[in-house]
């Protein structure tokens, strides 16, 4: 069991429905465990279908009064729960680091941004606008206005427990509508204790609820088969993505879909090799590599790739890897044993294909789910990591002699959320940020992601966007009303 002070005050282990824990229907529990021993840490209700609609109606309940509900008020409620999500920053950390496996430093950081997200949209609830004109042709008036969509389903995924619940409910809540969240079965401690911030914070009673269960298939389904619910919201991987859209068309719901990623990072020959190197290290190994936005082919001029390959090699093969929770560990194990099997897998595709270990290559013994982490230079293309996304501590290095090589390299994927390069030109930095089929694009910088912008993918990466002024937009709807002069 989890063991350290306030630790009953902030995890609710039942499911969240009327703003307080409750035993599931059923009173089935499933376990959640760490990964970095394999160990239980805590049961959690088991939440079933007849859940899920209890959720609902719960939210439908809500919902009007919560619609109704000032802006400012609503405001006032997501700066109240970001303040105290601040003040519980240590413990949601831990709690973080213990079923995710993350180090504590990055579970610290996941709480801080995902953290800004509730400030943020705090800030935007109260600037929802509309428009008020002459129509053109002199016969009326336009009035334009903005309404919540009304009750959402928010599916969320293990490797930022916090960040992508705080992402989507802040700009739901924000908007006026309730939100039931579906948190991953591997992590849902995480987004229980968000719950009672948001209780805390005075957030009333049915306008959110959590739903953790052991098959999501059997909560999901019968949600998205009601009429009530209005819009579905998810992320995850792009199998799960297209099953929802379809189930999703049915009450042609609001969709909202980050999927999967296959980020290229390409250092040109003309890059800051420092800069590149930094870049590539914190592109790669933020979360351990488990992260849809991580640099998963990193595309190198020939003339420099040596150099940095073996620099990269040098870095990686000198991180700790340890429980997230030890002192000076630089990488925690991943989330489960299949995700382990899965990263090995890849490795042993590429190694078979003719890719070269630099450092690492293997898994490591247990107990717990840990993988050396890992550099392969001269990956060839036909490598099953060349287009799977490798979700985890591994490097994947390829050469590239042109720009239009490299660009053409990068864009073929069916995936298309974030991209980075390096370069000290500028007119390459216009032309290629242009040309890079990506919902995201960094330059000369690894980390992209920011409350204030807007977050999400095109081609099969995604629908919409997250984060940003725009984030506000998914759960809205736009209503046109004619007056009469």
């Amino acid at each position: 069991m989890l063991e350290y002070d306030r630790i009953s005050e902030l995890v609710p282990t039942g499911v969240w429905i009327d703003g307080a824990a409750a035993a599931a229907a059923s009173e089935a529990t499933f376990p959640v465990r760490n990964p970095a021993t394999g160990e239980v840490l805590t049961e959690v209700a088991d939440a079933s279908g007849a859940d899920a609609l209890r959720a609902l109606d719960s939210a439908c309940r809500a919902q009007t009064a919560w619609a109704a509900t000032a802006p400012r008020e609503r405001a006032v409620i997501l700066r109240r729960a970001w303040e105290i999500l601040m003040e519980r920053t240590e413990e949601i950390a831990l709690l973080m680091t213990l079923e995710m496996g993350k180090t504590l430093a990055e579970a610290r950081g996941e709480v801080a941004y995902g953290g800004e997200f509730l400030r943020w949209f705090s800030e935007e609830a109260v600037r929802i606008g509309g428009r008020y004109t002459d129509s053109p042709a002199g016969t009326g008036r336009i009035l334009v206005t903005r309404q919540p969509v009304g009750p959402c389903l928010a599916i969320t995924p293990w490797n930022f427990p916090l960040a992508m619940g705080s992402r989507k409910i802040g700009p739901a809540l924000a908007a006026g509508c309730t939100v039931i969240v579906k948190p991953a079965e591997d992590t849902p401690l995480t987004m229980l204790a968000l719950a009672r911030v948001f209780a805390d914070a005075g957030l009333p009673a049915g306008v959110l609820s959590i739903v953790p269960g052991s098959d999501a298939a059997a909560i999901t389904a019968p949600l998205l088969a009601d009429p009530r619910l209005r819009k579905v919201t998810f992320t995850g991987s792009t199998r799960v993505g297209k099953l929802l859209l379809r189930q999703a068309a049915d009450n042609v719901l609001r969709t909202s879909m980050e999927l999967g990623g296959n980020a290229p990072f390409i250092v040109f020959e003309d890059a800051d090799l420092d800069a590149a190197l930094a870049g590539a290290m914190a592109a790669k190994m933020r979360n351990g590599g488990e992260a849809c936005t991580a640099a998963n082919r990193i595309y190198v001029h020939n003339s420099i790739r040596e150099q940095f390959a073996s620099r990269l090699a040098e870095q990686i093969g000198a991180l700790r890897v340890g429980p997230g929770y030890e002192p000076g560990v630089d990488t925690g194990p991943l989330i489960n044993q299949r995700q382990r099997d899965s990263v090995a897998a890849l490795v042993q595709d590429a190694v078979a294909a003719g890719a070269v270990i630099r450092t690492g290559g293997k898994a490591i013994d247990g107990p717990g789910w840990f993988f050396q982490p890992t550099v392969l230079d001269d990956v060839p293309r036909t490598a099953r990591m060349h287009r799977e996304e490798i979700f985890g501590p591994v490097a994947a290095i390829y050469g590239f002699d042109t720009e239009d090589e490299v660009v053409a390299a990068a864009n073929d994927t069916e995936y298309g959320l974030a991209a980075y390069f390096y370069t000290r030109d500028l007119d390459r930095v216009l032309r290629v940020s242009n040309a890079l089929q990506a919902g995201m694009v960094g330059v000369n910088r690894g980390v992209i992601s920011d409350p204030a912008a807007p977050f999400g993918g095109i081609k099969q990466s995604g629908l919409g966007t997250e984060g940003g002024s725009e984030g506000i937009d998914e759960y809205l709807d736009t209503k046109y009303v004619a007056l009469t002069r």
